[in-house]
């Protein structure tokens, strides 16, 4: 209730506004005259191309002034795919793969340049801590993936990249859009968006979004049900100053499910839609809220202080089954095709607690133009932890090829799990941009984090530990203009992410460190509104946890991996009617350093394809009687992957997907959406976890309807 309360209470405030409203006579703003803006870092995308980001700086910077490789997919992307979650919108980002899920759960995990990103920021903010749900893509104004370490602004991350959610924000003009979706795999949906003031002079403004989501998939016995309600209300206090307040409160009911299991000596494949687990186990119940407070205040011309605060809260709860073993290389007996299981139960909860304040100032000195960033930042994460499970042996044995669901729950016997864990954090940083000259510009910065970890085990006193740490992240890149149209840049920037456990003499793990260098080009074609990134890269991380020569059971952080290849992306629009985005990455990613002797050097790293490539591809006619008529096709290929950073482990082979589009305006405010996915129903796994291979969804027709009011 403590998480619904905080998100109950904004859409009450808002509700009260909005009957206040209407109970009014017909207000001043319908005869208005609304005159479109430049785009703004924070707003609406006109079509598939960006031009400014300030993700990457944490102010309002031309795309093209950023030596960094950048990929920004927004909203229109969303809408004419169809997307529904946060991973079918960076589909098209260029080189991000899908990483560990926890079962369809959360522990959204993706991999940028062959490294998992565990965190990821929306408005700026932390939001992928604890197990958090799948971020709804109803939400999203624009997805901003930065290439290479964020960590000088946003701390512990890893160095392939990051990136930040833009969400929808509160609009002068008043806009309400119904929309409904239904799927040939029994998914039913309905969303609403509404926008719009609320006074005469649009000093109040507001966005709600809300999702209904429900069904069957394509995995036999997996059900789920989903809420969404994000709404925001924005206050221009005066000229001056603005005050937001967003909320997002998730709430989601699946089950367990890990896919299809790859075991060693396992004689073949399953059947996508096999599910090992047990519907009377139940669902697992994800409820998650974010709360954010924003202000944004200008001193003066030159001058803008920006800070917040944001409240986050989750809980896991529920049943499962899962197998006894996750294991790749415990494997099965030659010839056999039975698994034990056990029936388990979990309470997860956490907790994080995010404050920021940045000041920003544009002066001149030294003969220079500059852009100066001053920021503080304290984060405090709190997480907890019951597993309790049934006795782990064969008395819940299922067979792999011929299942026999329905068998009776074991009891619960042991508890498993029993933990908590804190993580404070402080930091200031400092960044400034500098036009060196007309065409050069350089940008530098560094981040002074001090972070304070301690770990209790409930049920094992001598597994406690606590460490504390210090660390800089430092950055530089220079970016210069060879024409109006062709830029060069590089950079090289430096990330840190704390590692969890403690070796065998109890002491916590010192931290990963990441180094990442990088150097390209930036291809802006104005007149085609038509962009294009390309880059080289190498990354290394160290002091990743490798196992102990002394002590196989133990780990110490000795090991380094690292990754280097090329990937170029492009959005824009060939002609004013024809769209593109998408991209191309070659990554070779591998242990560069170990102490095991299942992780030697060179064993490539899980779930990173040598080749992967994506393109969106959209025709909208302008005229005649097709005028208002998408078709386009998205081309996504991703090559062979290893399932396991092991030197025994299971191949997953690549494969090729086209999907098909098409959209139409029956009136001027009923708009119609057809997405065939997979149109040749290719068999494939997107990603992987220990023993386990997540099969990819069958060819699929979802229809859309939206109605503009």
């Amino acid at each position: 209730m403590r998480r619904l309360a905080v998100a109950l209470f904004t859409l009450s405030a808002l509700a009260c506004q909005l009957s206040h409203a209407a109970q009014q006579s017909p207000l001043a703003l319908e005869e208005m005259q609304i005159t479109a803006s430049a785009e703004r870092a924070d707003g609406p995308v006109d079509g598939y191309r960006a031009t400014r980001s300030a993700s990457a700086t944490r102010t309002d910077t031309p795309l093209h002034e950023i030596p960094q490789s950048i990929s920004v997919v927004p909203a229109q992307v969303v809408q004419d795919i169809g997307a529904v979650r946060l991973e079918d919108a960076l589909d098209y980002a260029g080189g991000v793969e899908r990483g560990n899920n926890f079962g369809g759960q959360g522990l959204t995990e993706f991999l940028i340049r062959g490294f998992n990103s565990q965190e990821f920021y929306r408005n700026g903010f932390a939001v992928n801590r604890g197990y958090p749900n799948m971020p709804d893509a109803s939400t999203l104004e624009r997805i901003e993936v930065l290439r290479g370490p964020a960590a000088m602004l946003y701390g512990r991350s890893d160095p392939g990249g990051t990136f930040n959610i833009v969400s929808k924000q509160p609009q002068a003009e008043r806009r309400t859009v119904l929309g409904s979706q239904i799927n040939s795999e029994g998914r039913r949906r309905g969303t609403l968006d509404s926008t719009g003031a609320l006074d005469e002079r649009a000093d109040f403004t507001y966005r709600l979004n809300l999702v209904a989501e429900g069904g069957d998939s394509f995995r036999d016995e997996v059900e789920s049900e989903r809420y969404n309600l994000a709404p925001v209300l924005r206050w221009q206090l005066n000229e001056d100053t603005a005050i937001t307040l967003e909320g997002d409160y998730l709430h989601n009911r699946h089950p367990l499910d890990r896919g299809v299991t790859r075991y060693a000596n396992q004689q073949d494949k399953l059947p996508r839609e096999r599910f090992l687990g047990e519907e009377a186990a139940g669902k697992l119940t994800n409820d998650n809220a974010t709360t954010q407070l924003r202000i944004e205040h200008l001193f003066d011309d030159n001058w803008t202080l920006r800070g917040g605060v944001q409240y986050l809260d989750g809980e896991i709860h529920g049943g499962a089954v899962e197998n006894n073993s996750n294991s790749y290389s415990a494997g099965l007996a030659p010839g056999a095709s039975t698994v034990g299981r056990n029936y388990n139960e979990r309470w997860l909860n956490w907790n994080d607690v995010n404050a920021q304040a940045n000041a920003e100032g544009h002066f001149d000195a030294g003969g220079f133009a500059h852009t100066l960033l001053l920021g503080l930042e304290y984060d405090k994460f709190n997480y907890n932890s019951l597993i309790r499970r049934s006795p782990n042996d064969n008395a819940f044995p299922i067979d792999l090829y011929h299942p026999v669901h329905g068998q009776p729950l074991p009891a619960l016997t042991r508890t498993t799990t029993h933990d908590n864990e804190n993580l404070e954090s402080y930091a200031f940083f400092v960044q400034d941009q500098i036009a060196l000259t007309e065409r050069l510009k350089a940008q530098l910065g560094a981040r002074l984090e001090r972070f304070e970890q301690r770990y209790v085990d409930k049920l094992n006193a001598g597994g406690d530990w606590d460490q504390a740490h210090n660390a800089v992240s430092p950055r530089f890149g220079l970016i210069y203009d060879l024409s109006d149209e062709l830029a060069l840049f590089a950079n090289t920037s430096r990330s840190f992410k704390p590692n969890r456990g403690a070796d065998r003499f109890g002491n916590a793990f010192d931290p990963e460190q990441g180094i990442a260098h990088e150097v390209g080009i930036k291809y802006d074609l104005a007149d085609r509104d038509l962009s294009l990134t390309a880059a080289l890269f190498h990354i290394v991380k160290e002091n990743v946890l490798t196992s102990d020569p002394l002590d196989s059971t133990r780990s110490i952080s000795a090991g380094e991996v690292r990754s280097r290849g090329f990937d170029i992306n492009v959005a824009g629009n060939i002609t004013p009617q024809w769209r593109v985005i998408g991209g191309y990455a070659y990554v070779d990613a591998e242990v560069s350093e170990s102490t095991s002797a299942t992780m030697p050097v060179g064993t490539r790293l899980a779930n990173v394809p040598r080749h992967s490539f994506n393109l969106l591809d959209t025709y909208e006619f302008d005229s005649g009687a097709l005028a208002g008529l998408g078709l386009g096709v998205g081309l996504k290929y991703v090559g062979e992957r290893r399932g396991l950073t092991s030197n025994s482990s299971f191949d997953m082979d690549g494969y090729g997907l086209v999907d098909l589009l098409a959209y139409y305006p029956l009136t001027e405010n009923l708009r119609l959406n057809l997405n065939l996915n997979n149109l040749f129903d290719k068999h494939y796994e997107e990603r992987a976890w220990n023993a386990w291979a997540y099969p990819g969804e069958p060819r699929t027709l979802q229809a859309g309807i939206s109605f503009s009011l």
